[in-house]
């Protein structure tokens, strides 16, 4: 029987653990990213620039495209060179047309601020151009000849992304007041969710056009600091307000619908695992 192609494009810190995961069952993953020489060995590595409108290697047929692009720079035609040029110029250079897309989006769509709860069905009206851009790559994905589904993060934290562990070392916390809800979700089950997903395409089960992927517990900003201070054993000199999206809450029922159990539920046993490890 022949293998399963996925094609990772984007294929970064979310893309490569996600091809790992893949590559262990037994599919055949190729990892498209400028730099390959970071691609773990399980991945076949293609060198190609997303965002450049020649940048693009030859690219193999696939039966599922994973587009898991990620913006260097907040620089708004980057944003969309990346989202949205990108996205089109992959599907445009591919042999045939995959199976089916998935798209790797961002709560960033959502323009909620008032605490409210948020889901698949909750209106998107982003405030801001790069959630606008987003948006747009959502339905470039959505309105395109090929199945695809949506699957959009919260704030991914994780090995490597230490900005809020720093902020809190460094003695500084978000203020009580005003309650500024905060949304998280692990790499490690951004990319096992999305694995669990591609598994269930392959085995023809029915997928949503979109997935909220967020951990079980939102919760305001101020106290996630206010708990590794205490595990980090530091004293609070400032409180600063955090420069974040609008405070909201996500709920990921549709993600618990499939089956998908998360490694890490909530803050504190995400960050417990982080803390054990030397920086």
């Amino acid at each position: 029987m022949q293998k399963i192609r996925v094609l990772i494009a984007g294929c970064g810190d979310v893309g490569s653990a996600l091809g790992v995961s893949l590559a262990a069952e037994g599919v055949e993953v190729y990892g498209l990213r400028r730099t390959i020489n970071q691609l773990p060995e399980a991945i076949q590595p293609l060198a190609g620039d997303l965002s450049s409108a020649d940048g693009l290697p030859a690219l193999p047929a696939c039966d599922y495209l994973v587009y898991a692009a990620a913006a260097k720079s907040r620089d708004l035609e980057v944003y969309r060179s990346v989202y949205v040029d990108g996205l089109k110029r992959v599907l445009a250079a591919l042999p045939q047309p995959p199976k089916r897309l998935f798209l790797t989006s961002s709560t960033g769509v959502y323009g909620q601020h008032e605490h409210e709860w948020v889901d698949e069905f909750s209106a998107t009206e982003p405030d801001s151009p790069s959630g606008q851009i987003l948006l747009e790559s959502e339905q470039t994905a959505l309105n395109g000849p090929i199945p695809a589904t949506v699957v959009r993060f919260s704030g991914i934290y994780g090995p490597g992304r230490n900005h809020l562990l720093n902020q809190v070392r460094a003695g500084i916390q978000a203020p009580e007041s005003p309650v500024h809800f905060s949304n998280r979700i692990h790499r490690d089950d951004c990319a096992g969710f999305l694995a669990h997903l591609v598994g269930m395409a392959i085995r023809g089960e029915t997928l949503a056009p979109i997935y909220l992927t967020s951990d079980n517990a939102p919760t305001p900003i101020s106290e996630v600091m206010g708990w590794l201070a205490q595990q980090l054993d530091v004293e609070i000199t400032e409180r600063r307000p955090v420069r974040r999206g609008g405070s909201k809450r996500c709920r990921n029922l549709r993600l618990q619908g499939t089956g998908y159990t998360l490694k890490y539920p909530d803050f504190k046993t995400g960050f417990s695992e982080l803390l054990k490890t030397p920086e």
